[in-house]
């Protein structure tokens, strides 16, 4: 009762639809921005950022390579490659934007809670990243590989890899964001810690129904995803018990 008449009675910062609009323009320059100075600090090592994001399939490659069937492939994948790169190395800039963006409008018991998770958040996220290359891209790749027909040159495009490694890049990133995402349905009221407990069996099947819908139609994919998922999930439950417990002052 304290802490809900203290957040009635706490000022939050105001101002006029001008000067929000003034603020949301800067912080998106800002944003924009830093996507784009990454991005034009990686153009010369553009090249370089390819064969490395390339090695877990050319590893298991017997030829060792790709091909090219556009005309314009080489330089459209080089680019887009280091353009994703970009957006996920100025990710924790973007973030911040959006957090320094909305803050003011925040209550301080939310300021407590909103900016771990978002650190937590950005963390994970990398994780994920890091998840799919040296772990999962591997034994998929080696999985494809040994799969294939001896009557068959498999020689993936070059395009095509990078719309495929970064889709899967994508879904490992958001799905290492479970335990952000359990933590605020408790935080918000949607649930419960104890409910989201009882749950358990039904969230570890999910977790294999969205490992199939979300990665490719291989069992070593699909399984790489939904196991830490649910192991997530159990991340998430103990901190919303942490953040739930955690005293306000």
């Amino acid at each position: 009762m304290t802490d809900k008449v203290a957040e009635e009675k706490e000022d939050l910062s105001e101002g006029t639809l001008l000067s929000h609009l003034v603020e949301l323009r800067n912080r998106l320059f800002v944003m924009f921005g830093s996507v784009f100075g990454v991005f034009m600090l990686l153009f010369p090592f553009s090249k370089r950022i390819f064969d490395v994001a390339s090695e877990p399939l050319r590893n298991v490659l017997p030829g060792g390579q790709l091909i090219a069937t556009g005309t314009a492939s080489p330089v459209i994948a080089t680019l887009k490659l280091s353009f994703y790169l970009a957006l996920m190395l100025a990710m924790p800039v973007v973030l911040y934007q959006v957090w320094s963006f909305v803050a003011p409008g925040l209550y301080r018991k939310e300021k407590r809670f909103a900016f771990p998770l978002l650190a937590t958040s950005i963390v994970l996220f990398y994780a994920g990243l890091a998840f799919a290359y040296f772990v999962v891209f591997p034994l998929i790749f080696s999985f494809v590989v040994a799969f294939t027909p001896d009557s068959v040159n498999y020689m993936p495009d070059i395009t095509d890899y990078i719309g495929f490694v970064m889709m899967l890049v994508l879904v490992f990133g958001l799905a290492f964001e479970t335990p952000v995402a359990t933590v605020l349905i408790v935080w918000t009221g949607l649930t419960t810690v104890e409910k989201l407990g009882t749950a358990r069996p039904y969230v570890f099947l999910g977790a294999f129904v969205v490992g199939m819908l979300l990665t490719p139609p291989d069992v070593i994919s699909q399984i790489m995803l939904a196991i830490p998922v649910y192991l997530l999930y159990e991340l998430g439950i103990i901190m919303a018990k942490l953040f739930r417990s955690r005293p306000v002052k």
